[in-house]
C-alpha cells in the first residue's frame, strides 16, 4: 500500500523489539507514507519526519518536528561562577524569563529564532561574569503538545 497507518505499534513491546519495529518503520518510510497514531512521544521523535497535532478534533500543528522546535521559546542553561540577580539577567535582550535552577545554574528563556548564546556571553562578558557551562536545551515534544494543546 501506498499509505500504511499504524494505531499505537510499540505498545507492549520489550526493548529489542522496540528497537527492531522503529528499524522497520524507517525502512519502510523511506519508500510510502507512515501514518503513526500515538501518545508516545519518545517514538514520534525517535522515527517521525513530520508531526501533526491534533486538540479536541482540530489541527493545532502540523510541520517537522525540528520546524516546530523553532517556532517555540528557546532556552538556554547557563552556569555562572557565582550568583547573579534575576534583574540583572532580565536585562538580557528579547529574554522573558529567568528561572534559578540550582546554585548558580540558571535557565534564559527568549522569544527569538536567533541563536542566542552569542548574546548571552557577550552580556556575561559585559558585566564580568565568569561562565561556567552554557547549553542550548532542545525542546522535547512532550513540552511543544503541552504548550500547543493547553
Amino acid at each position: 500500500p501506498e499509505v500504511l497507518i499504524l494505531d499505537e505499534p510499540t505498545t507492549g513491546l520489550d526493548p529489542n523489539q522496540l528497537i527492531e519495529i522503529r528499524k522497520l518503520i524507517r525502512e519502510i518510510g523511506k519508500d510510502k507514507t507512515i501514518l503513526l497514531s500515538t501518545h508516545i512521544l519518545k517514538e514520534v521523535e525517535a522515527v517521525c519526519d513530520r508531526v501533526i497535532i491534533i486538540n479536541n478534533g482540530k489541527l493545532v500543528a502540523d510541520s517537522s518536528l525540528q520546524a516546530l522546535r523553532e517556532q517555540q521559546e528557546q532556552r538556554i542553561e547557563v552556569e555562572f561562577d557565582y550568583r547573579v540577580e534575576d534583574v540583572l539577567l532580565q536585562k538580557l535582550p528579547q529574554v522573558f524569563s529567568v528561572k534559578n535552577i540550582e546554585g548558580f545554574v540558571y535557565e534564559l528563556s527568549f522569544d527569538s529564532e536567533k541563536d542566542m548564546r552569542p548574546a548571552v556571553f557577550d552580556f556575561a562578558h559585559d558585566n564580568q561574569l565568569k561562565i561556567l557551562q552554557l547549553n542550548r536545551k532542545n525542546i522535547s515534544l512532550e513540552h511543544l503538545f503541552t504548550d500547543l494543546t493547553r
